[in-house]
Protein backbone atom coordinates (compact mmCIF):
# COMPACT_ATOMS: atom_id res chain seq x y z
CA UNK A 1 0.00 0.00 0.00
CA UNK A 2 2.81 2.21 0.59
CA UNK A 3 4.17 1.87 -2.49
CA UNK A 4 1.17 2.51 -4.43
CA UNK A 5 0.15 5.41 -1.91
CA UNK A 6 3.88 6.96 -3.26
CA UNK A 7 3.23 6.08 -6.60
CA UNK A 8 0.45 8.00 -6.39
CA UNK A 9 1.87 10.93 -4.92
CA UNK A 10 4.73 11.36 -6.88
CA UNK A 11 2.07 11.71 -9.87
CA UNK A 12 0.86 14.68 -8.39
CA UNK A 13 3.97 16.24 -7.52
CA UNK A 14 5.02 15.58 -10.93
CA UNK A 15 2.56 17.79 -12.37
CA UNK A 16 3.10 20.60 -10.30
CA UNK A 17 6.78 20.26 -10.45
CA UNK A 18 7.88 18.67 -14.22
CA UNK A 19 4.68 20.03 -15.77
CA UNK A 20 5.47 23.77 -14.56
CA UNK A 21 9.19 23.10 -16.17
CA UNK A 22 7.56 22.16 -19.38
CA UNK A 23 5.69 25.25 -19.38
CA UNK A 24 8.70 27.44 -18.59
CA UNK A 25 10.54 25.84 -21.30
CA UNK A 26 7.70 25.50 -24.21
CA UNK A 27 7.20 29.61 -23.13
CA UNK A 28 3.85 29.94 -23.38
CA UNK A 29 1.94 33.58 -23.74
CA UNK A 30 -1.33 34.29 -22.66
CA UNK A 31 -2.05 37.19 -24.78
CA UNK A 32 -1.44 35.55 -27.94
CA UNK A 33 -4.85 34.11 -29.57
CA UNK A 34 -5.61 30.39 -29.68
CA UNK A 35 -7.21 28.99 -33.02
CA UNK A 36 -10.36 28.65 -31.61
CA UNK A 37 -10.58 32.13 -31.54
CA UNK A 38 -8.57 32.83 -34.58
CA UNK A 39 -10.02 30.51 -36.72
CA UNK A 40 -13.49 29.53 -35.26
CA UNK A 41 -15.80 28.11 -37.37
CA UNK A 42 -18.50 26.66 -34.90
CA UNK A 43 -17.67 23.10 -36.24
CA UNK A 44 -14.14 21.85 -35.09
CA UNK A 45 -12.42 25.50 -34.23
CA UNK A 46 -14.55 27.04 -31.29
CA UNK A 47 -14.03 27.74 -27.59
CA UNK A 48 -15.16 25.80 -24.93
CA UNK A 49 -15.50 25.57 -20.75
CA UNK A 50 -12.22 24.46 -19.91
CA UNK A 51 -13.52 21.98 -17.57
CA UNK A 52 -14.96 19.95 -20.90
CA UNK A 53 -12.09 20.71 -22.32
CA UNK A 54 -10.34 18.32 -19.37
CA UNK A 55 -12.94 15.74 -19.59
CA UNK A 56 -12.95 15.26 -23.32
CA UNK A 57 -9.18 15.11 -23.39
CA UNK A 58 -9.04 12.57 -20.68
CA UNK A 59 -11.15 10.84 -22.45
CA UNK A 60 -9.86 11.23 -26.16
CA UNK A 61 -6.72 9.41 -24.65
CA UNK A 62 -8.03 7.06 -22.00
CA UNK A 63 -10.16 4.68 -23.86
CA UNK A 64 -9.31 1.29 -22.35
CA UNK A 65 -5.78 1.79 -22.28
CA UNK A 66 -5.35 2.69 -18.48
CA UNK A 67 -7.57 -0.14 -17.77
CA UNK A 68 -6.88 -3.11 -20.21
CA UNK A 69 -3.10 -2.16 -20.21
CA UNK A 70 -2.83 -1.71 -16.94
CA UNK A 71 -4.69 -4.70 -15.86
CA UNK A 72 -2.24 -6.69 -18.69
CA UNK A 73 0.96 -4.65 -17.33
CA UNK A 74 -0.26 -6.23 -13.78
CA UNK A 75 0.95 -9.31 -14.75
CA UNK A 76 4.59 -8.57 -14.53
CA UNK A 77 4.17 -7.55 -11.32
CA UNK A 78 5.41 -4.19 -9.17
CA UNK A 79 7.49 -3.34 -12.00
CA UNK A 80 4.15 -1.77 -13.41
CA UNK A 81 3.96 0.77 -10.93
CA UNK A 82 7.25 2.05 -11.78
CA UNK A 83 7.21 2.46 -15.07
CA UNK A 84 3.09 4.35 -15.24
CA UNK A 85 5.14 6.57 -12.51
CA UNK A 86 8.27 7.35 -14.44
CA UNK A 87 6.70 7.24 -18.22
CA UNK A 88 3.77 9.36 -17.39
CA UNK A 89 5.88 12.25 -15.37
CA UNK A 90 9.01 12.04 -17.34
CA UNK A 91 7.35 10.45 -20.89
CA UNK A 92 4.00 10.43 -21.78
CA UNK A 93 2.69 13.77 -20.11
CA UNK A 94 5.66 15.52 -21.63
CA UNK A 95 4.97 13.79 -24.72
CA UNK A 96 1.22 15.31 -24.42
CA UNK A 97 2.16 18.72 -23.31
CA UNK A 98 4.19 19.22 -26.68
CA UNK A 99 2.59 17.39 -29.18
CA UNK A 100 -0.57 20.01 -28.14
CA UNK A 101 1.39 22.91 -27.51
CA UNK A 102 2.77 22.82 -30.92
CA UNK A 103 -0.47 22.25 -32.56
CA UNK A 104 -1.94 25.38 -31.11
CA UNK A 105 1.20 27.03 -32.47
CA UNK A 106 0.49 26.17 -35.91
CA UNK A 107 -3.39 26.79 -36.49
CA UNK A 108 -4.60 23.75 -34.73
CA UNK A 109 -2.75 21.45 -37.40
CA UNK A 110 -2.87 17.69 -37.32
CA UNK A 111 0.06 15.90 -35.96
CA UNK A 112 1.55 14.70 -38.96
CA UNK A 113 1.44 18.00 -40.39
CA UNK A 114 3.51 19.24 -37.39
CA UNK A 115 6.12 16.52 -37.66
CA UNK A 116 6.72 17.35 -41.36
CA UNK A 117 7.54 21.31 -40.30
CA UNK A 118 10.42 20.34 -37.78
CA UNK A 119 11.28 16.70 -39.73
CA UNK A 120 10.82 17.34 -43.46
CA UNK A 121 8.32 16.61 -46.50
CA UNK A 122 9.14 12.67 -46.32
CA UNK A 123 8.63 12.23 -42.58
CA UNK A 124 5.01 14.20 -43.15
CA UNK A 125 4.03 12.16 -45.87
CA UNK A 126 5.35 9.05 -43.95
CA UNK A 127 3.32 10.37 -41.29
CA UNK A 128 -0.11 11.19 -42.93
CA UNK A 129 0.07 7.38 -43.43
CA UNK A 130 0.86 5.93 -40.68
CA UNK A 131 -1.56 8.36 -38.37
CA UNK A 132 -4.32 7.57 -40.73
CA UNK A 133 -3.81 3.96 -40.38
CA UNK A 134 -3.02 3.53 -37.11
CA UNK A 135 -6.76 6.11 -36.11
CA UNK A 136 -8.32 3.85 -38.42
CA UNK A 137 -7.29 0.65 -36.51
CA UNK A 138 -8.21 2.26 -33.49
CA UNK A 139 -11.63 3.21 -34.38
CA UNK A 140 -11.93 -0.63 -35.84
CA UNK A 141 -10.65 -2.21 -32.03
CA UNK A 142 -13.11 0.70 -30.44
CA UNK A 143 -16.14 -0.95 -32.62
CA UNK A 144 -15.28 -4.59 -31.79
CA UNK A 145 -14.47 -3.98 -28.69
CA UNK A 146 -17.12 -2.04 -26.95
CA UNK A 147 -19.56 -4.25 -28.66
CA UNK A 148 -18.25 -7.41 -27.61
CA UNK A 149 -18.35 -6.30 -24.02
CA UNK A 150 -21.57 -4.80 -23.96
CA UNK A 151 -22.89 -8.31 -25.58
CA UNK A 152 -21.27 -10.17 -23.02
CA UNK A 153 -22.81 -7.64 -20.10
CA UNK A 154 -26.33 -8.06 -21.49
CA UNK A 155 -26.42 -11.88 -21.91
CA UNK A 156 -26.19 -12.24 -25.52
CA UNK A 157 -29.46 -11.07 -26.21
CA UNK A 158 -28.85 -9.48 -29.68
CA UNK A 159 -25.85 -10.06 -31.95
CA UNK A 160 -22.04 -8.55 -31.35
CA UNK A 161 -22.80 -7.62 -35.39
CA UNK A 162 -26.11 -5.25 -33.95
CA UNK A 163 -24.08 -3.64 -31.46
CA UNK A 164 -21.30 -3.09 -33.97
CA UNK A 165 -23.78 -1.27 -36.23
CA UNK A 166 -25.31 1.16 -33.07
CA UNK A 167 -22.09 2.10 -32.73
CA UNK A 168 -20.77 2.95 -36.19
CA UNK A 169 -23.92 5.09 -36.28
CA UNK A 170 -22.80 7.08 -33.19
CA UNK A 171 -19.24 6.94 -34.53
CA UNK A 172 -20.56 8.14 -37.85
CA UNK A 173 -22.82 11.37 -35.72
CA UNK A 174 -19.57 12.35 -33.27
CA UNK A 175 -17.35 12.50 -36.91
CA UNK A 176 -19.70 15.08 -38.76
CA UNK A 177 -21.38 16.97 -36.14
CA UNK A 178 -19.70 19.98 -34.35
CA UNK A 179 -17.79 19.17 -31.52
CA UNK A 180 -20.77 21.12 -29.38
CA UNK A 181 -23.49 19.04 -30.56
CA UNK A 182 -22.96 15.32 -29.24
CA UNK A 183 -19.33 15.08 -28.06
CA UNK A 184 -19.07 17.88 -25.61
CA UNK A 185 -21.97 16.95 -23.71
CA UNK A 186 -21.59 13.46 -23.38
CA UNK A 187 -18.36 13.19 -22.72
CA UNK A 188 -17.97 14.66 -19.30
CA UNK A 189 -20.90 12.17 -17.94
CA UNK A 190 -18.55 9.07 -19.36
CA UNK A 191 -15.91 10.92 -17.69
CA UNK A 192 -17.28 11.54 -14.43
CA UNK A 193 -18.01 7.96 -14.73
CA UNK A 194 -15.04 6.92 -14.92
CA UNK A 195 -13.12 9.23 -12.45
CA UNK A 196 -15.83 7.84 -10.02
CA UNK A 197 -15.15 3.69 -10.58
CA UNK A 198 -11.59 4.53 -10.18
CA UNK A 199 -12.19 6.48 -6.65
CA UNK A 200 -14.20 3.33 -5.59
CA UNK A 201 -11.66 1.12 -6.53
CA UNK A 202 -9.12 3.15 -4.79
CA UNK A 203 -12.09 3.06 -1.72
CA UNK A 204 -12.50 -0.62 -1.96
CA UNK A 205 -8.67 -1.23 -1.89
CA UNK A 206 -8.17 0.97 1.24
CA UNK A 207 -11.25 -0.34 3.26
CA UNK A 208 -11.00 -4.39 2.12
CA UNK A 209 -8.74 -7.40 2.80
CA UNK A 210 -6.19 -6.24 -0.20
CA UNK A 211 -3.01 -6.73 0.13
CA UNK A 212 -1.19 -4.97 -2.87
CA UNK A 213 2.38 -6.00 -3.28
CA UNK A 214 5.31 -3.18 -2.49
CA UNK A 215 7.88 -1.87 -4.87
CA UNK A 216 10.46 -3.41 -3.53
CA UNK A 217 13.94 -5.15 -5.05
CA UNK A 218 12.78 -8.45 -5.00
CA UNK A 219 9.92 -8.05 -6.96
CA UNK A 220 11.41 -6.10 -9.65
CA UNK A 221 11.41 -8.76 -11.85
CA UNK A 222 9.15 -10.22 -14.71
CA UNK A 223 6.49 -11.96 -12.39
CA UNK A 224 4.65 -13.43 -15.66
CA UNK A 225 4.45 -17.23 -15.85
CA UNK A 226 6.59 -17.70 -18.68
CA UNK A 227 9.41 -14.76 -18.45
CA UNK A 228 11.20 -16.16 -21.58
CA UNK A 229 8.25 -15.62 -23.66
CA UNK A 230 7.18 -12.08 -22.66
CA UNK A 231 10.52 -10.15 -21.37
CA UNK A 232 10.29 -7.61 -19.04
CA UNK A 233 11.85 -5.24 -21.45
CA UNK A 234 10.36 -4.58 -24.28
CA UNK A 235 6.72 -6.08 -24.14
CA UNK A 236 6.03 -4.29 -20.59
CA UNK A 237 6.38 -1.06 -22.44
CA UNK A 238 4.44 -1.80 -25.05
CA UNK A 239 1.17 -3.62 -22.94
CA UNK A 240 1.07 -0.17 -20.91
CA UNK A 241 1.07 2.33 -23.06
CA UNK A 242 -1.93 4.82 -22.60
CA UNK A 243 -1.37 4.40 -18.82
CA UNK A 244 2.43 5.90 -19.22
CA UNK A 245 2.95 6.94 -22.89
CA UNK A 246 0.68 7.15 -26.60
CA UNK A 247 1.40 8.27 -29.99
CA UNK A 248 -2.65 8.18 -30.22
CA UNK A 249 -2.55 11.08 -27.65
CA UNK A 250 -0.56 13.21 -30.12
CA UNK A 251 -3.81 12.60 -32.53
CA UNK A 252 -6.29 13.85 -30.09
CA UNK A 253 -4.09 16.64 -28.81
CA UNK A 254 -5.15 18.80 -31.96
CA UNK A 255 -8.63 18.44 -31.53
CA UNK A 256 -8.88 20.00 -27.65
CA UNK A 257 -5.78 22.74 -29.37
CA UNK A 258 -9.18 23.93 -31.63
CA UNK A 259 -11.21 24.23 -28.44
CA UNK A 260 -9.08 26.14 -25.82
CA UNK A 261 -9.15 29.72 -24.97
CA UNK A 262 -5.95 30.33 -23.87
CA UNK A 263 -2.06 28.87 -23.82
CA UNK A 264 -1.64 28.99 -20.26
CA UNK A 265 -4.46 25.87 -19.96
CA UNK A 266 -2.06 23.86 -21.86
CA UNK A 267 -0.46 22.59 -18.69
CA UNK A 268 -3.54 21.45 -17.11
CA UNK A 269 -5.10 20.09 -20.58
CA UNK A 270 -2.62 18.43 -22.21
CA UNK A 271 0.24 17.28 -19.00
CA UNK A 272 -2.71 17.27 -16.42
CA UNK A 273 -5.06 14.56 -18.17
CA UNK A 274 -1.73 12.46 -18.67
CA UNK A 275 -1.09 12.58 -15.20
CA UNK A 276 -4.48 11.63 -14.32
CA UNK A 277 -4.67 8.76 -16.40
CA UNK A 278 -1.38 7.52 -15.20
CA UNK A 279 -3.56 7.74 -11.65
CA UNK A 280 -6.06 5.69 -12.91
CA UNK A 281 -3.95 2.95 -14.58
CA UNK A 282 -2.00 2.84 -10.99
CA UNK A 283 -5.91 2.35 -9.58
CA UNK A 284 -6.29 -0.61 -11.83
CA UNK A 285 -3.10 -2.03 -12.12
CA UNK A 286 -2.99 -2.73 -7.89
CA UNK A 287 -6.93 -3.55 -7.86
CA UNK A 288 -5.12 -6.14 -10.33
CA UNK A 289 -2.67 -7.68 -8.51
CA UNK A 290 -4.54 -7.80 -5.30
CA UNK A 291 -8.10 -8.61 -6.22
CA UNK A 292 -6.60 -12.27 -7.64
CA UNK A 293 -4.78 -13.06 -4.26
CA UNK A 294 -1.52 -11.51 -5.56
CA UNK A 295 0.87 -11.08 -9.01
CA UNK A 296 0.84 -14.71 -9.50
CA UNK A 297 -3.15 -15.47 -8.64
CA UNK A 298 -4.06 -12.52 -11.68
CA UNK A 299 -1.34 -14.22 -14.23
CA UNK A 300 -3.75 -17.70 -13.57
CA UNK A 301 -7.08 -16.42 -13.82
CA UNK A 302 -5.56 -14.32 -16.93
CA UNK A 303 -4.41 -17.87 -18.38
CA UNK A 304 -7.57 -19.26 -17.75
CA UNK A 305 -9.86 -16.81 -19.26
CA UNK A 306 -7.68 -16.52 -22.30
CA UNK A 307 -5.62 -13.30 -21.36
CA UNK A 308 -8.97 -11.62 -21.44
CA UNK A 309 -8.59 -7.90 -19.63
CA UNK A 310 -12.35 -6.99 -20.45
CA UNK A 311 -12.96 -10.58 -18.50
CA UNK A 312 -10.48 -9.47 -15.68
CA UNK A 313 -12.02 -5.67 -15.54
CA UNK A 314 -15.60 -6.73 -15.39
CA UNK A 315 -14.51 -9.18 -12.41
CA UNK A 316 -12.60 -6.49 -10.73
CA UNK A 317 -15.70 -3.83 -10.70
CA UNK A 318 -18.61 -5.80 -10.23
CA UNK A 319 -16.87 -8.04 -7.13
CA UNK A 320 -15.21 -4.48 -5.29
CA UNK A 321 -17.68 -2.26 -6.46
CA UNK A 322 -21.29 -4.42 -5.88
CA UNK A 323 -24.31 -3.46 -7.82
CA UNK A 324 -22.93 -0.01 -8.46
CA UNK A 325 -20.19 -1.28 -10.39
CA UNK A 326 -22.25 -3.01 -12.87
CA UNK A 327 -23.28 0.82 -13.53
CA UNK A 328 -19.80 2.46 -13.65
CA UNK A 329 -18.40 -0.84 -15.08
CA UNK A 330 -20.88 -0.26 -18.19
CA UNK A 331 -20.17 3.65 -18.55
CA UNK A 332 -16.50 3.24 -17.92
CA UNK A 333 -15.42 -0.32 -19.38
CA UNK A 334 -17.72 0.34 -22.39
CA UNK A 335 -17.43 4.28 -22.73
CA UNK A 336 -14.42 4.92 -22.55
CA UNK A 337 -13.17 3.02 -25.70
CA UNK A 338 -16.21 3.94 -27.37
CA UNK A 339 -14.93 7.86 -26.65
CA UNK A 340 -11.55 7.05 -27.36
CA UNK A 341 -13.05 5.26 -30.95
CA UNK A 342 -15.14 8.12 -32.23
CA UNK A 343 -12.62 10.84 -31.99
CA UNK A 344 -10.29 8.53 -33.64
CA UNK A 345 -12.42 9.05 -36.68
CA UNK A 346 -12.78 12.17 -35.74
CA UNK A 347 -8.76 12.84 -36.16
CA UNK A 348 -8.60 10.67 -39.23
CA UNK A 349 -10.87 13.29 -40.65
CA UNK A 350 -8.94 15.99 -39.69
CA UNK A 351 -5.68 14.87 -40.72
CA UNK A 352 -6.94 14.23 -44.19
CA UNK A 353 -8.90 17.69 -44.11
CA UNK A 354 -5.19 19.33 -43.42
CA UNK A 355 -3.88 17.58 -46.48
CA UNK A 356 -6.50 18.05 -48.99
CA UNK A 357 -7.27 21.87 -47.57
CA UNK A 358 -10.90 21.18 -47.59
CA UNK A 359 -12.91 23.25 -45.49
CA UNK A 360 -14.98 21.39 -43.14
CA UNK A 361 -17.78 24.25 -42.56
CA UNK A 362 -20.07 22.46 -44.92
CA UNK A 363 -20.89 18.82 -43.70
CA UNK A 364 -21.13 17.25 -46.93
CA UNK A 365 -16.94 17.73 -47.27
CA UNK A 366 -17.03 16.01 -43.37
CA UNK A 367 -18.96 13.18 -45.04
CA UNK A 368 -17.05 12.79 -48.39
CA UNK A 369 -13.79 12.54 -46.27
CA UNK A 370 -15.27 10.36 -43.65
CA UNK A 371 -17.25 7.63 -45.56
CA UNK A 372 -14.11 5.77 -47.08
CA UNK A 373 -12.93 5.56 -43.27
CA UNK A 374 -15.96 4.08 -41.66
CA UNK A 375 -16.16 1.67 -45.03
CA UNK A 376 -12.12 0.69 -44.24
CA UNK A 377 -12.97 0.14 -40.50
CA UNK A 378 -16.34 -2.24 -40.86
CA UNK A 379 -13.98 -4.22 -43.72
CA UNK A 380 -11.59 -4.35 -40.68
CA UNK A 381 -14.27 -5.78 -38.15
CA UNK A 382 -14.04 -9.18 -39.76
CA UNK A 383 -10.39 -9.51 -39.28
CA UNK A 384 -9.47 -11.07 -36.38
CA UNK A 385 -9.24 -8.74 -33.26
CA UNK A 386 -6.33 -10.05 -31.46
CA UNK A 387 -4.19 -9.30 -34.74
CA UNK A 388 -5.64 -5.88 -34.83
CA UNK A 389 -4.85 -5.18 -31.11
CA UNK A 390 -1.23 -6.30 -31.43
CA UNK A 391 -0.13 -4.43 -34.40
CA UNK A 392 -2.21 -1.06 -32.98
CA UNK A 393 0.36 -1.45 -29.76
CA UNK A 394 3.37 -1.41 -31.41
CA UNK A 395 2.19 1.26 -34.14
CA UNK A 396 1.44 3.06 -31.29
CA UNK A 397 3.86 3.39 -28.95
CA UNK A 398 6.17 3.91 -32.90
CA UNK A 399 4.06 7.14 -32.85
CA UNK A 400 4.84 8.10 -29.49
CA UNK A 401 8.85 7.75 -30.72
CA UNK A 402 8.42 9.77 -33.59
CA UNK A 403 6.60 12.36 -31.89
CA UNK A 404 8.91 12.58 -29.04
CA UNK A 405 12.56 12.98 -32.36
CA UNK A 406 9.81 15.79 -33.78
CA UNK A 407 9.19 17.63 -30.55
CA UNK A 408 13.21 17.38 -30.07
CA UNK A 409 13.98 19.00 -33.24
CA UNK A 410 11.23 21.64 -32.60
CA UNK A 411 13.76 22.24 -29.24
CA UNK A 412 17.02 22.48 -30.95
CA UNK A 413 16.01 24.71 -33.48
CA UNK A 414 14.96 27.10 -31.08
CA UNK A 415 17.65 26.74 -28.74
CA UNK A 416 16.15 25.49 -25.65
CA UNK A 417 16.28 22.49 -23.22
CA UNK A 418 16.14 19.90 -25.72
CA UNK A 419 17.25 17.01 -23.30
CA UNK A 420 13.38 17.06 -21.79
CA UNK A 421 12.59 14.82 -25.28
CA UNK A 422 15.60 13.77 -26.73
CA UNK A 423 16.13 11.27 -23.72
CA UNK A 424 12.92 9.31 -23.79
CA UNK A 425 12.92 9.77 -27.54
CA UNK A 426 16.27 7.28 -27.78
CA UNK A 427 14.57 5.01 -24.98
CA UNK A 428 10.85 4.45 -26.52
CA UNK A 429 13.30 4.14 -29.97
CA UNK A 430 14.64 0.88 -28.38
CA UNK A 431 11.89 -0.46 -27.03
CA UNK A 432 10.00 -0.07 -30.01
CA UNK A 433 13.39 -1.30 -32.33
CA UNK A 434 13.37 -4.57 -29.85
CA UNK A 435 9.95 -5.44 -29.58
CA UNK A 436 9.04 -5.87 -33.78
CA UNK A 437 12.43 -7.83 -33.96
CA UNK A 438 11.71 -9.99 -30.72
CA UNK A 439 6.96 -9.87 -30.54
CA UNK A 440 5.11 -12.69 -32.50
CA UNK A 441 3.61 -10.37 -35.15
CA UNK A 442 7.19 -9.19 -35.57
CA UNK A 443 10.07 -11.06 -36.07
CA UNK A 444 10.41 -13.31 -33.68
CA UNK A 445 14.07 -13.63 -33.39
CA UNK A 446 16.11 -14.79 -30.48
CA UNK A 447 16.01 -12.21 -27.42
CA UNK A 448 19.95 -11.78 -27.54
CA UNK A 449 19.63 -10.93 -30.99
CA UNK A 450 16.64 -8.69 -30.81
CA UNK A 451 18.43 -6.90 -27.69
CA UNK A 452 21.43 -6.05 -30.08
CA UNK A 453 19.51 -5.31 -33.00
CA UNK A 454 17.64 -2.70 -31.83
CA UNK A 455 20.23 -1.24 -29.97
CA UNK A 456 21.92 -0.67 -33.35
CA UNK A 457 18.62 0.34 -34.58
CA UNK A 458 18.31 3.12 -32.03
CA UNK A 459 22.24 4.17 -32.54
CA UNK A 460 21.60 4.59 -36.29
CA UNK A 461 18.33 6.39 -35.61
CA UNK A 462 19.79 8.88 -33.13
CA UNK A 463 22.96 9.71 -35.51
CA UNK A 464 20.50 10.03 -38.48
CA UNK A 465 18.89 12.34 -36.26
CA UNK A 466 21.52 14.30 -34.98
CA UNK A 467 22.90 14.78 -38.70
CA UNK A 468 19.40 15.87 -40.17
CA UNK A 469 18.59 18.46 -37.36
CA UNK A 470 22.38 19.76 -37.18
CA UNK A 471 21.87 20.86 -41.62
CA UNK A 472 18.17 21.86 -40.98
CA UNK A 473 19.14 24.50 -38.14
CA UNK A 474 21.28 26.13 -40.18
CA UNK A 475 18.92 27.35 -42.40
CA UNK A 476 15.17 26.82 -40.19
CA UNK A 477 13.42 30.08 -39.20
CA UNK A 478 12.10 30.37 -35.54
CA UNK A 479 7.79 30.12 -35.89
Amino acid sequence: MISFLLSIGALILGYFTYGKLMERIFGVDKDRETPAVRLRDDVDFMTLPTWKVFLIQFLNIAGLGPIFGAIAGAMFGPAAFLWIVLGSIFAGAVHDYFSGMLSIRHDGLSISEVVGIYLGPTAKQFMRLFSVVLLIFVGTVFLVGPAKIIDGMTGNIWSVWIWVAIILVYYVLSTLLPIDKLISKLYPIFGVAMLLMAIGLVIALFFGDYNIPELVPANLRNMTSDPEATPLFPILFITIACGAISGFHATQSPLMARCMKNETLGRKIFYGTMVTEGIVALIWAAAAMTFFGNVEGLNGAMIDNNNNAAWAANEISLNMLGQIGGVLALLGIVAAPITSGDTAFRSARLILSDIFKSNQKKIVNRLLISLPLFVIAFVLTQIDFGIIWRYFAWSNQTLAMIVLWTITAYLIYENKAYWVTLLPAIFMTMVCSTYILIAPEGFQLPNDVAYIGGTLITLTITIAFWVYTAQKKKIFVGV
